[in-house]
């Protein structure tokens, strides 16, 4: 460790800090938009049309069987050709903009399991006093049920984004600045690679271990 030289870091801290935006720019757009298509797949695999329940089981179960690394891929390199195919002209994709849509795709899939657990947690009760006050079942749905099952789901909601977060190192692969990929780029300019890997692990470290101590509070204070 005494060969060690961190003192480059603190001179590279805008480049990391513009990488790590990008990261969080990533995170909340793959959670927000992987919540609202895995609630909408959670519904959708709960309802009484086979066809669509069918359709959602195969969407889960076949995301959750590949890799993210190559949905990425897939996304980043096939998409745009298949715009163009059915456009008859080149549809231009950024990099961005096709790990945003790879990230909600895949963990739309995760999500949807979360949300269609927190759905099932609730007791049959709830949903028939909401039918004797009058409710449709999408009313019901929408003002309790999803509202009971999110304050259950939310802890394992945040866990999973916390996974998401490690997992947005990913996007190296379509030569995304992340932070990561920001501090293993510094580290090989100034020839210093170890001590930005390790750096960068021990900020991975701390925002991870932080953010599972805080969904942990979380959960036994929002314990239904």
């Amino acid at each position: 460790m005494s060969t060690l030289d961190f003192s480059q870091i603190l001179p590279a801290m805008p480049g990391l800090v513009e990488g790590m935006t990008l990261t969080l720019e990533l995170l909340v757009g793959g959670v927000l938009g992987g919540i609202v298509l895995g609630t909408l797949l959670a519904i959708a695999r709960l309802s009484d049309s086979r066809v669509l329940s069918g359709l959602a089981r195969f969407y889960v179960n076949y995301f959750r069987s590949i890799p993210l690394l190559l949905v990425i891929s897939w996304f980043y390199l096939v998409v745009p050709m298949l715009l163009s195919w059915i456009t008859g002209s080149m549809t231009p994709v950024g990099a961005f903009t096709s790990c945003i849509v790879a990230f909600v795709m895949f963990e739309a899939a995760y999500f949807s399991e979360i949300v269609r657990a927190g759905i099932q947690s609730i007791p049959k009760g709830q949903i028939n006093a909401a039918y004797a006050l009058g409710m449709t079942y999408s009313q019901a749905m929408r003002y309790v049920i999803l509202p009971l099952a999110f304050r259950k789901m939310t802890p394992l909601l945040l866990q999973q984004s916390i996974i998401l977060f490690q997992d947005t190192s990913l996007v190296y692969a379509v030569g995304l600045m992340d932070f990561l990929n920001t501090a293993r780029s510094k580290g090989d300019v100034v020839g210093l690679p170890h001590e930005f890997l390790l750096f960068a692990a021990a900020v991975y470290f701390v925002i991870s271990f932080g953010a599972s101590r805080a969904v942990k509070r979380l959960h036994s204070r929002w314990a239904v």
